[in-house]
């Protein structure tokens, strides 16, 4: 029906106030992010005349090194090479999802005032690069994701995609750690660095990281000689996926909910269709879910089909009980290793 006079008057507010609604938001946005940077100078500039007399600096703490890890990886592969002659801090506290992290000022002290700051890159990790910018004094770093070749972030068959602004704009995935070939290339990355700032102890370090790496190729070949006999190689997510590495490492054919840094926790009635029909035809026994997940997207996959749901850590965080109980990058995978030879044949 054609619009009347007045109902196209009204049509033409609507969608004049919406694109000044639209235009006022993007400003918004664009002063929300100059004020963040604004801020993050200020804490900066403050901690040099109230953050420099505390003990962050390995000149004041004994001798030993300090190095900063925004998340579990880098810190657990940073300890297991540095040994006795680094004090390690992780950011992300236990049981905290590494994608809702948000810098506080004392870590950007603690950051600025390291010997080595260790962070992934990639999408969670855009607060760093303000943060580096900002420093009179460039600081030693690894990024992971420098130290290995990247992959695209893909959206899966089936998958619910996440709505984004910035669609056009390629991202990468960050989670490099879940293939064990890439934590061996960023052990070495971090051998090199604390070899360099610290060549004093730089035997101390190379025999520390042939000792893990020889430990991280055990793990690799533990899992090609498990999946060498598999015929059945699927595996499905009730959850995010961020196993990228992994599945390419291995050969998998993968199918899950959400993208690894996907904010979604309702997936569309087509995803749950989607998986739940894939479950079946590919006779599937179990519906993998990742740690701090509510797992109620896996579950509901396998209530309507009659299997079984399982974790699979993708070892970015550790919760109270794994910290206290000793868990290592090693110990998880390992633990991944355990659940895929009860549910896959």
């Amino acid at each position: 029906m054609p619009l009347t006079g007045q109902s196209r008057f009204k049509h033409f507010e609507l969608v004049h106030n919406t694109i000044v609604l639209v235009h006022y938001n993007n400003i918004l946005e664009d002063i929300m992010k100059k004020l963040s940077k604004l801020l993050l100078c200020a804490v900066l500039i403050s901690s040099i005349f109230t953050g420099c007399t505390g003990n962050f600096s390995s000149s004041q703490n004994n001798g030993r090194l300090k190095i900063v890890s925004t998340i579990f990886p880098s810190y657990d592969f940073a300890r297991a090479i540095a040994g006795e002659n680094a004090d390690i801090t992780i950011l992300l506290s236990p049981g905290v999802e590494s994608h809702s992290y948000e810098p506080t000022p004392q870590d950007m002290i603690q950051i600025q005032n390291c010997d080595l700051f260790l962070y992934t890159g990639g999408e969670s990790d855009t607060w760093v690069d303000d943060l580096l910018s900002s420093l009179e004094q460039p600081i030693n770093t690894v990024k992971m994701m420098d130290c290995v070749d990247v992959y695209e972030e893909e959206i899966l068959e089936g998958m619910q995609a996440e709505d984004s602004s910035h669609a056009h704009e390629v991202e990468y995935d960050e989670h490099v750690w879940t293939s064990p070939q890439n934590a061996i290339l960023i052990s070495r990355a971090i051998e090199q660095a604390l070899c360099r700032i610290n060549p004093e102890n730089t035997e101390v370090y190379q025999k520390n990281a042939d000792s893990y790496v020889s430990e991280l190729e055990t793990l690799d070949q533990n899992f090609r000689d498990f999946f060498a006999g598999v015929s059945h190689k699927t595996m499905i997510f009730g959850d995010r996926f961020p196993f990228r590495y992994f599945a390419e490492e291995y050969g998998l054919d993968c199918f899950a909910a959400f993208p690894g840094c996907s904010n979604e926790t309702e997936p569309s009635a087509a995803t749950i269709a989607f998986l739940t029909d894939k479950v079946k035809s590919e006779k599937i026994s179990t519906v993998f879910y990742i740690e701090f997940s509510n797992h109620q997207v896996a579950d509901s996959i396998a209530e309507a089909t009659g299997v079984e749901t399982a974790l699979f850590h993708s070892c970015h965080n550790v919760s109270a009980q794994e910290q206290k109980g000793g868990a290592s990058y090693l110990s998880l995978m390992e633990q991944n290793l355990n659940t895929l030879k009860e549910v896959l044949r």
